[in-house]
């Protein structure tokens, strides 16, 4: 008897075969010929195109991306907007409105799969990176700001989020006090938010919010404007204690703090970039009252009238402008912030605090970061300056002198963030693998500088792991806040340093090839073999050792790989050090 051939399955449990290979590529066997009973290959440019999109708006976001990075094809579809307008709608199913920019279903879309508020408390036994509640409601997040009780979140459609801090049940049924645990919908339309600008959490009793309100036109008519105003919370309970509205005419775009408590000064910056402050007393916003405030034309825009102010950055005692040039303006209130930052009390002027000082920088500056009695401003190639007060090595320079004008960090180039606070300073960088690092300087004390408890008088690697999109951060006296965000609309702003301006460059010779040193190398490595020979004992060569590698432009691995090495040495000379000291339990 014969035997029997199996019938071939119905056409529905039949399985097509769709080719691995490019699309737009030819057949996958040599001479387009196909092997027996495997069937025809089907190009995926023969299903529909929304098919398509459909299907490849159901990966995750890193997913698509690779996907995009395989072939033309597909990095056609996946980066068409009806693709990134689905995956949006997965992320966010509350956000109607796409937002600006070019791309803006794209751009939503990566703003709000990369957001996210981390923090690492510096107390406690346990010291690892956590991640605070995500509001659903959330667009993104543009900037954050701590204050003594709890976390104030804005994101890019202008809605600013309440993160409180809240007791809440473990899984093992203990009470557990937990950061930014809890959020709820503080106020919408706001453009920006300040606080008290100190260093320190406790003074921020009050949150000063810059938004935009529809007020009733006329009387007689059902017509409204659009007015900016400035609206007053308590941080601790998130209530409206008092309110002002400006003319419909001035429209204002970042407010800052300056002053004490009795004389608060609010600065108001303009679509225009005029600067314009009023005065008040916090002692008495929480009386029901009603009273006029006057509004009056700052001096640097006053006696500067040409000057268009970018941005502003304030402490309790001085102010920094930077215009649209790059140009920088400093306002000094106290003779003691005058003298740190200085040296010199020679133009101080105690009668005429608000007039504007100019500090000579070789760039365009982009950013800055204003601390108590020190600064740091970036410029448009990446370079870091520093001025003011180091007494704690807060400069990052490796010593502890003063510095009375803006001095170059070499070792450091094109930070992504960078903050200063009362006596210690971070900066935020990328290696050249894409990989973030947190570097730090100046005072350890309190677990602020984690892994170097002793602090360092130049910029070294903390102990801490850093998000992939990590943009901003803050530090408190309990704690260190990073923001993870990533706009694709706001690109590197950095420059290629010409040749000519490069530190260590030297000069070109009449001669043929002389060779170049664009980056300063030579001159950096014979700095540190300077500083390591004048270390007295071996231990000491060994510390400074790790220091300079921490400062050197190398990539994670190779840090860790030389600080181990470092650390087996020590231990063969039979040397007490361990490498960075352990945080302090």
């Amino acid at each position: 008897m014969g035997e029997k051939k199996a019938a071939p399955p119905p056409p529905s449990l039949r399985r097509r075969r769709v080719k691995r290979s490019c699309p737009s590529c030819g057949p996958s066997e040599p001479g387009g010929e196909e092997k027996k009973g495997r069937g025809n290959p089907v190009s995926v440019q023969l299903f529909p195109p929304e098919l398509v999109e459909h299907i490849i708006s159901f990966l995750p976001v890193r997913d698509v991306v690779a996907l995009g990075q395989t072939c033309h094809y597909f990095h056609q579809v996946c980066d068409a907007e009806s693709v990134w307008r689905r995956i949006c709608h997965r992320l966010s199913p509350r956000l109607r409105e796409q937002g600006s920019g070019v791309r803006p279903w794209k751009r939503a879309a990566i703003l709000n799969y990369t957001k996210g508020l981390y923090f690492q408390a510096f107390g406690g036994r346990r010291r690892c990176l956590s991640k605070s509640v995500a509001p659903q409601l959330a667009h993104g997040y543009r900037r954050f700001l701590p204050t003594k009780d709890h976390v104030f979140i804005l994101d890019y459609a202008g809605t600013l989020f309440f993160l409180k801090n809240a007791l809440v049940s473990s899984t093992l049924g203990q009470i557990q006090w937990k950061r930014a645990c809890r959020y709820v919908v503080l106020c919408r339309g706001a453009k920006d938010f300040a606080s008290d600008p100190r260093c320190d959490t406790v003074y921020r009793k009050y949150l000063y919010v810059l938004a935009t309100r529809e007020q009733p036109g006329v009387v007689g008519t059902t017509s409204s404007r659009a007015c900016d105003c400035v609206e007053v919370y308590l941080q601790s309970s998130g209530q409206r204690v008092f309110k002002m509205t400006f003319h419909h005419s001035m429209s204002f775009k970042q407010i800052v703090l300056v002053g004490q408590e009795t004389q608060r000064a609010l600065l108001l910056l303009t679509e225009e970039g005029k600067i314009y402050s009023l005065v008040v007393n916090e002692t008495q916003l929480d009386q029901p009252r009603s009273y006029t405030v006057q509004l009056a034309l700052r001096k640097v825009s006053r006696c500067l009238p040409h000057l268009r102010v970018a941005c502003m950055a304030s402490n309790q005692s001085s102010t920094l402008y930077i215009t649209d040039q790059g140009g920088v303006y400093f306002e000094v209130h106290t003779p003691g912030v005058y003298r740190d930052l200085f040296g010199t009390l020679q133009a101080f002027d105690p009668l005429d605090q608000q007039m504007p000082l100019a500090l000579s920088l070789p760039a365009k500056i982009l950013f800055c970061a204003l601390g108590y009695n020190h600064l740091g401003l970036v410029d448009e190639f990446g370079r870091i300056f520093m001025q003011g007060n180091n007494r704690y090595g807060q400069l990052g320079t490796g010593d502890k002198m003063d510095r009375g004008e803006p001095t170059q960090v070499h070792y450091l180039q094109r930070p992504i963030a960078l903050w200063c606070g009362l006596n210690h300073s971070l900066v935020l960088s990328q290696g050249s693998d894409f990989s973030k690092e947190l570097l730090g300087c100046g005072c350890g004390a309190g677990g602020r500088l984690p892994g170097w408890p002793k602090g360092s008088a130049s910029f070294v690697k903390l102990h801490i792991k850093v998000p992939l999109c990590a943009c901003s951060l803050c530090s408190t006296r309990e704690c260190l806040y990073m923001l993870s965000s990533h706009d694709i609309e706001h690109h590197p702003a950095y420059r290629d340093l010409p040749a000519s301006k490069a530190v260590g460059t030297p000069e070109p010779s009449l001669g043929a090839g002389a060779p170049q040193d664009p980056g300063g190398v030579a001159w950096a490595c014979e700095e540190y073999l300077s500083q390591i020979h004048n270390c007295p004992t071996l231990q000491d060569r060994m510390e400074k050792m790790k220091e300079i590698v921490g400062w050197m432009p190398l990539m994670a691995a190779q840090k860790d790989f030389f600080w181990e090495a470092l650390d087996m040495l020590q231990r063969a000379a039979g040397g007490a050090g361990q490498g960075p000291p352990p945080p302090e339990s």
